[in-house]
C-alpha cells in the first residue's frame, strides 16, 4: 500500500513537470500579438505650407529732412503721434540771418529747386502710368471673376490676375505718394531759397521756417530730438501710413523657389483671436546669407505679401511686429492620404503596414505631397485601408498585431 501511494506521488509530480512545460513551449511557440497604433487611409484635403516667422513693416516710408542750415527749435512730436499732410508741423527751424548767407548757398538752394521741380514733373506722368494699369488691372479682374464662374478660367489664373491687381494697386498709391512728396520738396525748396534772400526794410515777418508733414500717416521715428543747429539734408523725422502695412517672410531659399506670386497665405499668432489671411506678392530675386540659431549658415531669401482681410481685422498691428506665416504651396480638397508616420522607406520608393485578419501585410505605395502630419498617396492603397502608424522593430510582414488602447 505505501509503495502504491509513492507510487501516485511520483506520477503525479512527474504529470505537474509535464504540464509546466508544455505551458511554456505552447508559450514560446504561440504566435505574439503586437499592440500597434492604427489610423485609416481616408479621402480629404491636404494643404503644403512653408512655415517661417515673418515681421510687418511700412510698404512707404519718408523721412523729413531739414531743407536749409539754421537752428531747430525741439521737436515735440513723438513715435506713434497722428500726422495730416500739409497741416501737421512737424519741426521749425530758425535760418541764419540772410546777410550772412554767402552766394554759394544761394545757389545751392536754386540748384534745389530746380531739382525738385524736375522730380515733381517725372512724378506726374508716372502716377498717370500706375492710375492706368491699375484701370486695367481691374477690369481683369471683373473679367476673369466671370469667367471662373462659367468654366472659362480656372482658379489658379484668377488667383494670378488678382494679384496682379494687388501690385497694381501698390504701385497706384506709391505713385500718388511720389507726387505729394515731390511737392512738399518744390514748396520746402522754395521756402529755403527765400530766406537767403534779405526781408524787405520795415517788415514784421519772421525768417522761421516750419516744416510741415508730406503725407498722413504717423510719426515712425524722430530722428533729432533736441534742439540744435542742423544742415540741409539732416533727417529729423520718419513718417509712414498704417494703412501700407505689408509682411515681410524670409525663407531658405530650396522654400522660395516653390512660392508662386498669388499664393495665399496664413498668418497665425500674431496676437489676435484668428488668423490673418494674405497673399504673396513678390519673391524676391536675390538671396542673402544668415546664420541659424545654430550657428549654420543659410541662404534666405524674403517673400513680400500683403494683407487681404480687411483692414480693421489688423488694424492693431504697427510696423516690425512678429508674425508667424504659412504659406500655401499645393493644396487640394480631395486626397487619398495617410499620417505621414505610417509612411517608411522600402527599397527605391515607399511603404506601408497595412492591417488584414489581425495581420501586418507590408504593402508598397506610391506616395506624393506631404506636410510632416500627412501624406498623399497615389497609388498601392485603398480608402479605408487600415494602416500602422509608427511601427516599431517588431513589426514585420505577417505578425499578429491588435490596436493599442
Amino acid at each position: 500500500m505505501t509503495h502504491m501511494v509513492r507510487l501516485l506521488k511520483k506520477w503525479l509530480w512527474w504529470l505537474v513537470g509535464a504540464a509546466v512545460v508544455g505551458l511554456i513551449a505552447y508559450a514560446a511557440l504561440a504566435p505574439t500579438v503586437i499592440p500597434v497604433e492604427v489610423a485609416t487611409a481616408e479621402r480629404g484635403p491636404l494643404r503644403v505650407t512653408v512655415d517661417e516667422d515673418g515681421k510687418t513693416r511700412i510698404h512707404d516710408r519718408y523721412v523729413v529732412s531739414a531743407p536749409l542750415s539754421g537752428r531747430l527749435i525741439r521737436i515735440a512730436h513723438r513715435a506713434g503721434d497722428e500726422v495730416r499732410a500739409g497741416e501737421t508741423v512737424l519741426a521749425t527751424i530758425e535760418p541764419k540771418e540772410p546777410d550772412l548767407l554767402d552766394v554759394s548757398t544761394r545757389a545751392m538752394a536754386q540748384a534745389r529747386v530746380k531739382k525738385a521741380e524736375e522730380l515733381k514733373k517725372q512724378a506726374d506722368p508716372n502716377l498717370k502710368r500706375a492710375e492706368a494699369t491699375h484701370a486695367q488691372a481691374v477690369r481683369d479682374v471683373e473679367r476673369d471673376r466671370a469667367g471662373m464662374q462659367i468654366g472659362a478660367v480656372t482658379e489658379q489664373q484668377y488667383d494670378a490676375t488678382v494679384t496682379r491687381e494687388l501690385s497694381a494697386r501698390l504701385d497706384h498709391r506709391a505713385a500718388q505718394i511720389a507726387v505729394q512728396i515731390a511737392a512738399f520738396e518744390v514748396e520746402q525748396a522754395k521756402a529755403a531759397l527765400l530766406r537767403t534772400v534779405p526781408l524787405p526794410s520795415g517788415t514784421d515777418e519772421s525768417w522761421r521756417l516750419d516744416i510741415r508733414a508730406p503725407i498722413s500717416g504717423r510719426v515712425l521715428r524722430v530722428l533729432q530730438e533736441s534742439a540744435t543747429v542742423v544742415n540741409p539734408g539732416q533727417p529729423l523725422v520718419e513718417l509712414g501710413d498704417l494703412a501700407d502695412l505689408e509682411v515681410v517672410i524670409d525663407v531658405l531659399s530650396t522654400d522660395a523657389v516653390k512660392i508662386r506670386p498669388g499664393a495665399p497665405m496664413l498668418l497665425e499668432h500674431w496676437g489676435g483671436a484668428a488668423p490673418l489671411r494674405g497673399r504673396v506678392r513678390l519673391v524676391e530675386p536675390g538671396a542673402f546669407t544668415k546664420i541659424s540659431a545654430l550657428g549654420v549658415e543659410e541662404q534666405r531669401v524674403n517673400v513680400i505679401a500683403n494683407f487681404t482681410d480687411p483692414p480693421d481685422q489688423w488694424g492693431a498691428l504697427g510696423d516690425a511686429y512678429r508674425v508667424e506665416a504659412r504659406i500655401v504651396v499645393w493644396e487640394e480638397a480631395s486626397v487619398l492620404k495617410v499620417p505621414a508616420g505610417a509612411v517608411f522607406p522600402h527599397k527605391e520608393g515607399k511603404a506601408v503596414f497595412a492591417v488584414r485578419d489581425g495581420k501586418a501585410a507590408l504593402q508598397e505605395i506610391q506616395a506624393g505631397h506631404t506636410n510632416g502630419l500627412e501624406t498623399e498617396v497615389l497609388g498601392g492603397l485603398d480608402a479605408g485601408t487600415p494602416v500602422i502608424v509608427y511601427p516599431g522593430d517588431k513589426v514585420r510582414d505577417g505578425v499578429r498585431v491588435a490596436p493599442r488602447e
